[in-house]
């Protein structure tokens, strides 16, 4: 994935009420459950079918690491759905999303304005719909550059424009050099 969507899906981790598993085989399991065969799983990881059998009977215990990242970011993926879809649709209509940021942060605007980008922590609790604007367009297959430009909009909004108390004239903000981002729900 990248920086926005990772971020986001850790946001959406954090609501999960079980953990999910651990062990390679357990995993497998689950994959193999959820996929409804183990030839689906083995696609999905890019091994044989003939491994994911074994992981499945726990003949073999210990992945590769390059495997084991692949397996943990798939369960992960599809672990507590309906939890997932409930934290995310609640972030989109009535809790907001919180975004922890360091980064350059600048913007353009009329000519006398002191417009120079500077490195800013900011943690700034947006509206839902900024929230809802995420999650759609990572649920649409977003790019990182484009819901980096989404979070940039809703930081103008919020932070910059106070809500249109302030800097009314703002054109646009750059958002770049992120050292450091974070969301929670």
């Amino acid at each position: 994935m990248s920086l926005f969507g990772d971020g986001l899906e850790a946001a959406v981790q954090k609501a999960f009420t079980r953990p999910a598993p651990k062990s390679a085989g357990a995993q497998m399991r689950y994959l193999a459950k959820q996929l409804k065969s183990t030839k689906a799983v083995a696609q999905t990881l890019r091994i044989s079918q003939r491994t994911v059998e074994r992981y499945v009977k726990d003949q073999i215990k210990k992945p590769r690491p390059e495997l084991a990242a692949r397996l943990e970011r798939e369960v992960k993926k599809r672990w507590q759905p309906q939890i997932r879809a409930k934290a995310k649709a609640k972030a989109a209509t009535t809790g907001g999303i919180v975004i922890d940021t360091r980064a350059r942060m600048g913007y353009t605007a009329p000519i006398g304005s002191t417009d120079q980008d500077r490195i800013r922590h900011l943690t700034v609790a947006l509206p839902p719909v900024y929230a809802a604007h995420l999650f759609d367009a990572q649920e649409a297959g977003a790019t990182d550059q484009q819901l980096q430009e989404i979070a940039a909009e809703a930081l103008k909004e919020v932070y910059f424009q106070d809500g249109g108390r302030r800097a009314g004239s703002l054109e646009e903000v750059r958002f770049t050099d992120i050292e450091h981002l974070e969301f929670d729900l």
